[in-house]
């Protein structure tokens, strides 16, 4: 193989995850109950091996967050996300903290549903989108619309990468450094209409030097 080919594929391998690989990973939800995790149970449920926020019942009355009880610095993460109801919003958020006696979190976001799939979002904290996928990326297409979608979250230092479906959405740097570098995972379920979303194969490896 020729030099500038053998660095092309080796440059491909190292920025798109390899998502069936689950060498050096720990699951993060065994698919049976919340070992690990803590949250509102009555807005969370686990079906068939997932775990899912909210319902297609009742209007949902404000965001809910389920959290790791443990803390994470520069790690890769690895789930299937599925999003279901109309106006569904929901998100996975991580380097995240609670905010004390309240249901909101502070940290990062990779949002889910609709128009967000893809984007970073900063919850509570700047209350904006800090980076979105490039116009090059066909989202309509790249989502699969009420099935079960890949999701990686990979964070080093100051850098944040998400990956949808195996393409690379984001690729952020921190130009902040007084914001935190380590803190819980979450998965949200956003306050609105009937929804529900869906996570299971939820895998984690250290990234920590």
């Amino acid at each position: 193989m020729k030099l500038p080919l053998l660095i092309g594929v080796l440059t491909s391998f190292l920025i798109a995850p390899q998502i069936g690989v689950s060498e050096d990973f720990v699951s993060l939800f065994n698919g049976k109950d919340f070992s690990g995790w803590e949250g509102n149970l009555k807005m969370f449920r686990i079906d068939d091996g997932a775990i899912v926020g909210g319902n297609l019942k009742k209007r949902i009355p404000h965001n809910e967050f389920l959290c790791t009880e443990k803390e994470y610095g520069d790690f890769e993460l690895r789930l299937k996300v599925k999003a279901l109801g109309e106006g569904v919003n929901a998100g996975i958020q991580f380097r995240t903290r609670r905010i004390p006696d309240h249901h909101e979190v502070i940290g990062y976001q990779a949002d889910v549903g609709g128009q967000w799939w893809g984007k970073l979002y900063d919850e509570s904290r700047r209350n904006k989108m800090l980076a979105v996928p490039d116009s090059s990326v066909d989202m309509k297409k790249l989502v699969r619309v009420g099935q079960w979608n890949d999701y990686v979250i990979r964070c080093e230092g100051t850098r944040v990468q998400l990956f949808l479906n195996g393409t690379k959405t984001v690729d952020y740097v921190e130009p902040d450094l007084e914001i935190e570098q380590t803190g819980v995972i979450a998965l949200q379920i956003h306050g609105g209409p009937p929804s529900e979303a869906w996570y299971k194969d939820i895998q984690i490896r250290s990234l920590d030097r």
